[in-house]
């Protein structure tokens, strides 16, 4: 690490933090517990794994999580661990050894989530050592993807290889993971209020969520020159989805990795600790403001920072699924829809030999959840389209099916307040069943609870999950979000419908309100009396719904 990036700052602001945590929230009083460093439960893991389970106490629970190991409380005595994968780039000898690890030590449960990166489920914490020899020896690693740290860092899937993109900026991404985390976890980055969200695209297509980002490096040219304009303080979840603000920063890729390096400490030293739902990097940025925040990180680098150039960004949406042209002639990236992320060891297996069989033996994995092989001769297709996997995984899914992302659910998850990935799969078959396979692809959304990690406010329709008492009983029930958007001229979604009950009437509800979405083509001037989606729950006599007073019994959940 260079010096300048250490630099005194990192002193004075690691000592700030851990005496702010003294009055802090709960998990600052964790961090203090380790000398502000998560890490340092590593020095207690044998002991943990020896002692079992049901002996774990809360600060563990959390602070595991600083290893990329997490306990599911609905899963007792069962774990599940995150493995980094910067930018989604994976190989297929590395799909292979996690697949062989969920058969092994696992459930057989595997899950591509919207950080680009692998879940494994399903193990016993002594099984942890095991799961890391395996890991290391394919340089990849579980550190710092949980809690307050850099969580992993998403770039465009097809970085390097895609015509439409003004530079190839995973280069910058590595770099930034190398710093952060490393092999062996830097503890001058594990320290902060929050969890830290950042984006490094080059792509033209908005094939990234930039605007959701805690730190987002979009691309851009000035005076010529090729390079990124600096989006801050974007957020989902923590009150809802903030829409990252222009820092008014222009920089070059030689530039970019001391720059969002200098934001992260900023964020570290400066953004508050108290209670945890204001502690994310929006909350300073809120406080601040830009200029201030523009004039820290200039003090910091020690030198005046070019003002903004000009956003090169269309305004296309890419999601890399079917058939993408490459830089090289003759080869095509073929992206396959993978339903809601979820996928099995043997399905993975095969999602390997066809890397290596079709194309170079490298996968991309996507903000969609969904996987990309690249570098597949053209001629070729045709006999890639004849797998068998792909009628699963499918380059061409129905309109209902190829924006389709949703959080983990109470399968899993200690947040979650009903079941997301079963019931996506099967409203979005119903949609088509009911509305056919024609008409353009939606993006369809959904979140388990408030927290937002399906980004439910940010797709044409999105859907947040909570449980309600109807007729006496308590039961499963969605708000209904449309209009969501990020990219250039990000929108959050607007709640049209704040109760809708997941039973036998649900297909019917949501066919209907995207029908008049596509009949009108309405949804993005916001939800009113004159907005068809409002029209059409207003026909379904579910307007008076639309009070988010009814969600009060949808229990409040803060992040993990």
């Amino acid at each position: 690490m260079t010096p300048e990036i250490e630099g005194d700052v990192v002193a004075t602001g690691q000592t700030a933090a851990r005496a702010a945590s003294r009055s802090a929230n709960s998990v600052e009083g964790f961090k203090a517990s380790m000398g502000g460093d998560g890490l340092r439960i590593l020095e207690q893991l044998p002991e943990i794994i020896q002692r079992g389970a049901e002996s774990l106490t809360a600060a563990e629970k959390d602070l595991m999580k600083w290893l990329g190991v997490f306990y599911r409380k609905p899963t007792p005595g069962k774990f599940m661990m995150r493995i980094r994968m910067p930018n989604g780039f994976v190989s297929s000898e590395q799909l292979r050894t996690i697949a062989e690890l969920s058969r092994l030590m696992g459930d057989n449960v595997l899950d591509i989530t919207t950080r680009q990166q692998i879940e494994l489920r399903g193990f016993t914490l002594d099984c942890i050592p095991a799961i890391w020899e395996k890991l290391r020896g394919l340089d990849l690693r579980s550190l710092q993807t949980g809690m307050d740290n850099v969580r992993n860092i998403n770039g465009c899937a097809l970085a390097g290889l895609t015509p439409h993109e003004l530079f190839d900026a995973s280069p910058v991404v590595q770099e930034l993971d190398r710093i952060i985390v490393g092999s062996e976890g830097n503890p001058e980055f594990t320290n902060l209020p929050r969890k830290l969200n950042i984006t490094v695209t080059g792509c033209m297509d908005n094939c990234t969520h930039n605007e959701s980002q805690d730190i987002a490096l979009v691309p851009a040219k000035k005076g010529g020159r090729a390079g990124f304009n600096v989006l801050v303080g974007g957020k989902m979840g923590s009150g809802g989805f903030t829409i990252a603000s222009p820092l008014n920063v222009f920089v070059e890729a030689f530039q970019a990795v001391r720059v969002v390096v200098e934001l992260i400490k900023i964020h570290r030293d400066h953004s508050p600790r108290e209670a945890r739902s204001k502690c994310r990097f929006a909350f300073l940025v809120e406080k601040w403001g830009i200029p201030r925040l523009r004039a820290e990180l200039t003090a910091r680098l020690g030198h005046e920072l070019a003002f903004q150039g000009r956003d090169m960004r269309s305004f296309k949406q890419a999601d890399h699924l079917g058939i993408s042209t490459q830089k090289r002639a003759r080869v095509v990236a073929v992206g396959l829809c993978v339903p809601t992320g979820r996928v099995n060891p043997e399905e993975m297996d095969e999602l390997a030999r066809l890397a290596d069989v079709y194309g170079t033996g490298e996968i991309r994995l996507t903000t969609g959840q969904n996987a990309v092989i690249p570098n597949v001769p053209a001629e070729r297709v045709p006999q890639l389209f004849q797998e068998d996997l792909l009628e699963k995984f499918s380059p061409k899914p129905s309109p209902f099916v190829r924006g389709l992302v949703a959080c983990i659910g109470t399968d899993y998850c200690n947040l979650a307040l009903i079941e997301t990935k079963g019931r996506a799969v099967a409203l979005s078959a119903a949609l088509e069943e009911k509305m056919g396979a024609a008409g353009n692809p939606l993006t369809i959304h959904w979140s388990g609870c408030p927290a937002g990690c399906g980004n439910h406010e940010a797709a044409d329709v999105g859907l947040r999950g909570f449980k309600t008492k109807i007729g006496g009983k308590i039961v499963d029930a969605v708000a209904v979000y449309t209009g969501g958007r990020t990219g250039p001229y990000a929108a959050a979604g607007k709640e049209i419908l704040a109760t809708v009950p997941c039973d036998e009437e649900f297909p019917e509800v949501m066919a209907r309100v995207i029908e008049s979405y596509r009949h009108e083509n309405e949804y993005e001037h916001g939800a009113g009396s004159g907005d068809p989606l409002f029209t059409a729950a207003a026909t379904l006599g579910l307007a008076s719904w639309r009070s988010s007073a009814s969600n009060a019994a949808a229990a409040s959940a803060g992040e993990s």
